[in-house]
């Protein structure tokens, strides 16, 4: 029996094949978190080993939907821990099973999709941490440009509602105070901007009190519209992460 025939047989309609250049590709019923189809490839090694993999696509999906494009060694756990949990190895940035001819084909099919689902989920524990080390990364170039601030503080709204600030700065002639947006997608990109839009409209009154306000978005990641940055300039001052000489110049002004 051909192993399509054992895969049909074994795993019903949901999986089907289809020529891929030197493999068999399998399409999978599983989805990648943003609703792409996760398929995984087959081929035979020799005369007694067959080959199961993902060609890269998990690591690709997830280095393609991450801040940073190299991996962390935090993400790098996870997906060691991944591997290891379903028994695949991790070659050349592929996931990859050997499987031998007459073993069950269909387990290491579904052991190798599972895999590949667990590894793009690690996007939304990465998502989660965004805004947090984006953050981190601020309050390091405070501390290193000896600018003095205040994490996390609490300002009180005109409607009674507490706000809190990422950061209070504080400068000899003026003090600013800094909302940083960041966002792991375009999908929460506007309610981060909706939120910070909310607080410095509530917060406007401490303009009148000669306090800086200032949207600081993380623009290394393209996930903002022309609209985002328009919505919050009437209300806030616009500094750009991506120009640290220039946020620096905005907070040290009078």
């Amino acid at each position: 029996m051909m192993p399509c025939e054992i895969i049909a047989g074994q795993l019903g309609a949901l999986f089907t094949c289809m020529p891929h250049d030197r493999y068999t590709k399998i399409r999978t019923p599983f989805l990648y978190p943003d609703g792409d189809v996760i398929d995984v490839f087959f081929r035979e090694s020799g005369d007694e080993v067959v080959t199961v993999t993902d060609l890269g696509e998990s690591l690709r999906w997830l280095r393609s939907h991450t801040l940073t494009p190299r991996r962390t060694q935090k993400q790098r756990q996870l997906i060691d821990d991944v591997c290891l949990n379903h028994g695949v190895e991790l070659f050349k940035g592929m996931l990859a099973l050997r499987v031998k001819k007459g073993e069950n084909l269909a387990s290491a099919v579904m052991r190798l999709s599972q895999a590949s689902l667990r590894v793009a989920d690690i996007w939304f524990t990465l998502r989660s941490r965004a805004v947090q080390s984006v953050t981190d990364e601020v309050a390091d170039f405070l501390t290193e440009r000896e600018i003095r601030f205040d994490r996390a503080e609490k300002q009180l709204g005109r409607s009674g509602r507490t706000w809190t600030i990422d950061f209070h700065v504080w400068a000899p002639e003026r003090s600013s105070l800094v909302n940083v947006l960041a966002s792991g997608s375009r999908a929460s990109a506007r309610g981060v901007v909706d939120h910070v839009v909310a607080g410095w409209y509530d917060l406007s009154h401490l303009g009148a009190q000669s306090i800086r306000l200032v949207s600081l978005f993380d623009d290394t990641a393209d996930v903002w519209a022309d609209e985002d940055f328009r919505q919050l300039e009437p209300l806030s001052q616009i500094a750009r992460w991506s120009r640290p000489d220039e946020v620096e110049e905005l907070l040290k002004a009078a």
